[in-house]
């Protein structure tokens, strides 16, 4: 119930996100397209290979289970959390899929501090959510390395055409900012 209700705001602000996006579109690079199917093959996973219901993620005492639950739904409100604060400080340059708008500006504060790609974060939060909610242990595993390849696929598109936008700007904010996870210092 807890990582449903987390997905309904999720999508919710996919969708409003999407409706303010401007549509001046300058460059779009369709290979985050792949990237973007592989992370939802990674959640499908989750979903269609679910585990009996009422039956446990690991093998834990009582309190082990509670801990795991609230920790579960935690992860799964951050997730929702970041991606709202991430969606709102792009504003009209938010999009699903890789491309630079006519105006754009490279966004470095608020989520874009903590690291270049705030949303994949919140989207890797809520695929772990999912899996400790719905599935065993090795499908999440899986699940895990699909999504963290079409991740990488979507990094690597987006960050092609804003080093293209913004050049030596891009390459200092890459310096400063991690990609994807971000550092524990």
């Amino acid at each position: 119930m807890g990582v449903g209700g987390c997905w309904l705001a999720f999508g919710a602000i996919l969708v409003v996100g999407k409706r303010q996006a401007s549509g001046n579109e300058k460059k779009r690079d369709l290979k985050s397209h792949v990237g973007f199917a592989l992370q939802g093959v990674a959640y499908a996973l989750c979903y269609a290979l679910p585990r009996p219901y009422f039956s446990a993620f690991l093998r834990v005492s009582r309190p082990g289970e509670i801990i795991l639950t609230a920790l579960t739904i935690a992860i799964g409100a951050a997730s929702v959390w970041f991606c709202y604060a991430a969606a709102r400080t792009l504003g009209k340059q938010w999009a699903l899929v890789a491309r630079v708008v006519e105006g754009h500006e490279l966004v470095m504060r608020g989520p874009y501090a903590v690291v270049r790609n705030p949303i994949y974060l919140a989207m890797l939060g809520m695929l772990i959510a999912s899996g400790l909610a719905s599935t065993r242990w090795p499908v999440l595993v899986v699940a895990l390395v699909i999504f963290q390849i079409g991740t990488a696929i979507r990094i690597r598109s987006e960050e092609k055409i804003l080093r293209e936008a913004f050049g030596a700007e891009f390459e200092e904010y890459a310096r400063r900012v991690p990609a994807f996870l971000p550092r524990i210092v």
